[in-house]
């Protein structure tokens, strides 16, 4: 069977494809369908689902546009005019220029005001003001002035809205009071918070077990917030938490733990600041993280080598303004971002630390002090199956694999043995990949060699994405939850928490579909976009009996619902938290263990919002009425909250003094004192064959799937990705021209992008731009969500259970 979307030349009826793509047939909403593999697939029209149509749009998911699209190289400095002018956009078109003028003052100081709601990049304190142009653009999208109130919902029914892009959804604004999905009329209609509360009780009571229900979070749910929700989780007897991790930087997390023994990165932001070289793999930094350009511009200054690795060249490894440095900025001077650029084919990162390694052990053979011996012997183990393993991978296997030659890399492994002090770090590009808890593991392995481990200036520092998403997983979103967890929790509550796994991303979706799990709450995020395979996923939360929403926004996940539904808004982070002991402040944990206090300033939206902490005990309380856990006090006071937090989380013991001192608090790490928490308590090495990373078919191509500049996780701000040069379009696909040539593409030619999946379904994506551009021959790349169609749910690791969007198998070919 094949599952398609369609493109350009497609005729506009909403028939669904069936096996030849020249046949078209309209499949009844109760019929499914087996593929070789066993598994269904979505067998509804996507507008019938909930979805956007399918019908070609040149801004995707973005504002519809029919202006001509373009790219052109990005040659100037990143950040810098470019961004100060965009943000003056933003600022404009919200209709907030002084609002978010002082916004940007504020933003990152701790105690005196919010957390960015945007990237986890430590906050610089030194810095008066330590922002960027994307948490600018995030911020405002919170503080936006319009308003998506009853009167709208009670205009537009949601089948009417499923056919708006997700752009224009969100641009209705904040939502203002919570909804109930009314089947008869096809309305979201207003529904008191009594009676939501009540409605959600009663369905989570009709379960036979709580594993029929699934909690899902997105990484922007506070630490307070997080704890609350494991918690409630597992009072109600589930670990089903699946949360954004289970898609980014779930295999980091496993490679490091079998590593190390902790699912985090050792390196604080001294470490950053001190270290002689910094190697940065598979991360768009100026879009990404893009405080992280002003560090890469002080390394360089002092010295220090940045090598950045990745399949396209970004602009974040050129050059940069740093918008604080007023007179940088006043006298248009530059600073280089990078010493070194290393292209390597989509998943050939693990090939080059391998060839780094086997250099280091090369080098060793004439200059023994090459290798740490003291820190090799005393805190390793596996040390000379390791120098034999990489012995015997040829120069061959490694260049092929990583595409590099092996003069470059032999550059790159010079310059990290002339380095005293070294920190690798590391995005999705690493992560997202079959193979990504070996690649991770692999970084490891070169650090240990000269001691990067557990010293200043050195070490593993993985780049998380969304703000708290590492918080979230340290407070207890997690669907395999230690024991160490588990034993506390149930001291502190007096419950007892299931021992058993729970489900993750992937397996909530598929147990959606088999109609186990019957209940879906969603704490943030967008999922039906977030996920790979739309149609089937939104076919699972079609089968729930009920779907929640906690949002601050109408977003596409509202409109792919259960047979009920509730939405529930909720403030955001830059508003005040009044409860009843008075105005609240929340803590976040950033991608250096850093926690802080973040105390949001503005009025909020509406009179009927409610906090985060205090919807999820009202929703602890409605479906456990007769629980001993003092829920109120919880959302009445939220140093209640963290006082528990003290006393069942490791490292945060005094935390309600520690949040209240400047800077907050760093969460001890052992590793980083080099107490190894492994079973052998030894830093283990890893032992594992390289990957083959290339198609056997050569008309196979590497697909991977990205954001663009002006996006957010799936929030799209406009249809342009400013630093790869590209205006107007985002259904398009990055491609090698050697590639095109071969193809017969020219550029701007439309072209259907076929993806096969592991269970033997292919799908196609029609009529998308082609766009030469400097990516590995082989290779290509394109945006998420709308390529998330390329995938299908069973396309995950076994590795990590993560959805490989860095490694889809793809053919392009002219459109038909």
């Amino acid at each position: 069977m094949s599952n398609e979307t369609l493109g350009e030349g497609d005729s506009h009826d909403s028939g669904y494809l069936h096996g030849p793509r020249t046949k078209r047939m309209t499949v009844s909403p109760s019929a499914a369908t087996e593929p070789s593999g066993g598994k269904r697939v979505a067998t509804l029209a996507p507008e019938t689902l909930g979805l956007l149509s399918t019908m070609p749009r040149q801004g995707g998911f973005g504002p519809p546009t029919s202006d001509g699209f373009s790219q052109k190289d990005y040659t100037h400095p990143a950040a810098g005019y470019g961004a100060a002018m965009s943000v003056a956009g933003v600022m404009l078109r919200e209709r907030l220029p002084l609002q978010v003028a002082h916004s940007v003052v504020r933003m990152n100081h701790d105690r005196v005001s919010y957390d960015c709601p945007g990237c986890a990049w430590p906050d610089d304190q030194k810095i008066t003001m330590d922002v960027c142009e994307n948490g600018i653009k995030h911020a405002a999208w919170e503080m936006t002035r319009e308003r998506a109130r009853g009167g709208f919902f009670a205009e537009h029914t949601v089948s009417e809205l499923a056919t708006w892009s997700d752009y224009a959804l969100e641009e209705q604004g904040r939502l203002t009071e919570p909804m109930v999905y009314d089947a008869e009329s096809d309305h979201y209609v207003p529904i008191s918070w009594d009676d939501a509360f009540a409605l959600y009780g009663e369905e989570m009571r009709k379960l036979d077990s709580a594993n029929e229900a699934s909690f899902y979070t997105s990484g922007r749910l506070s630490n307070e917030a997080s704890f609350l929700y494991g918690v409630m989780c597992r009072a109600l007897g589930t670990n089903n938490m699946p949360d954004c991790s289970n898609m980014c930087h779930e295999a980091s997390g496993r490679a490091l733990t079998a590593s190390i023994g902790t699912g985090k990165g050792t390196c604080d932001f001294e470490d950053w600041n001190e270290t002689d070289a910094l190697f940065i793999l598979g991360s768009n930094s100026a879009s990404n993280a893009p405080r992280a350009l002003t560090t890469f511009a002080e390394a360089i200054r002092r010295g220090a080598d940045v090598v950045h690795v990745n399949p396209l060249f970004e602009a974040g490894a050129t050059r940069t303004i740093v918008p604080h440095e007023i007179s940088r900025m006043a006298t248009f001077q530059a600073t280089d971002t990078a010493t070194a650029s290393l292209q390597v084919r989509p998943g050939g990162d693990m090939a080059l630390m391998r060839g780094m390694s086997k250099v280091v052990f090369e080098a060793a053979e004439h200059d023994p002090d090459v290798l740490d011996h003291e820190f090799l012997s005393g805190y390793t183990n596996g040390l000379e199956a390791y120098r034999e393993l990489c012995r015997t991978t040829s120069w061959d296997e490694i260049t092929t694999q990583s595409g590099l030659d092996e003069d470059s890399i032999r550059r790159a492994a010079k310059i990290y043995m002339h380095a005293e002090k070294v920190v690798i770090s590391w995005c999705l590009g690493v992560s997202q990949h079959e193979h990504g808890v070996d690649q991770v593991r692999e970084i490891v392995n070169l650090l240990m060699l000269r001691g990067n481990v557990g010293r200043p200036g050195a070490g593993p520092s993985p780049i998380r994405g969304h703000s708290n998403v590492q918080g979230n997983r340290t407070c207890g979103v997690n669907h395999h939850p230690s024991e160490e967890l588990l034993t506390a929790t149930d001291a502190e509550f007096g419950i007892d928490s299931p021992r058993k796994d729970g489900l993750g991303t992937v397996d909530t979706i598929e147990a959606m579909h088999d109609e186990k799990v019957k209940i879906f709450v969603g704490m943030g995020g967008n999922f039906v976009r977030a996920v790979p395979d739309p149609e089937y996923t939104a076919e699972a939360l079609r089968k729930c009996a009920l779907t929640v929403q906690v949002s601050t926004k109408l977003n596409r996940s509202h409109l792919v619902h259960g047979r009920k539904a509730l939405i529930l808004p909720c403030l955001a982070r830059t508003e005040i938290d009044e409860q009843a002991s008075g105005p609240q402040g929340v803590t976040v944990e950033d991608m250096m263990s850093m926690v802080h206090m973040s105390v949001g300033r503005r009025e909020p939206a509406s009179d009927n919002l409610m906090s985060e902490p205090a919807i999820l005990t009202r929703l602890a309380r409605a479906a456990m009425p007769e629980s001993s856990i003092d829920w109120e006090g919880f959302a009445a006071n939220y140093d209640t909250i963290r006082e528990s937090m003290a006393r069942v989380l490791p490292g945060f013991e005094g935390m309600n003094e520690l949040i209240r001192q400047p800077g907050g608090f760093r969460i001890p790490q052992p590793p980083r004192e080099r107490e190894f928490t492994t079973p052998s308590k030894l830093a283990e090495f890893s032992l594992e064959p390289l990957p083959d990373v290339i198609p056997t078919d050569s008309d196979t191509l590497v697909l991977q799937t990205m954001r663009s500049h002006d996006q957010w996780n799936t929030t799209i701000y406009s249809n342009n990705d400013r630093y790869r040069g590209i205006k107007n379009v985002r259904e398009m696909i990055m491609l090698n021209p050697e590639d095109m040539r071969a193809r017969g593409i020219s550029e701007g030619d439309p072209v259907d992008i076929t993806s096969t999946s592991r269970d033997g379904t292919q799908r196609t994506l029609r009529g998308y731009r082609a766009i030469g551009y400097n990516t590995p021959v082989g290779s290509a790349a394109g945006y998420m969500p709308e390529m998330n169609a390329l995938l299908s749910v069973t396309d995950f690791s076994t590795q990590s259970d993560q959805p490989i969007m860095k490694n889809i198998f793809v053919k392009v070919a002219p459109s038909a």
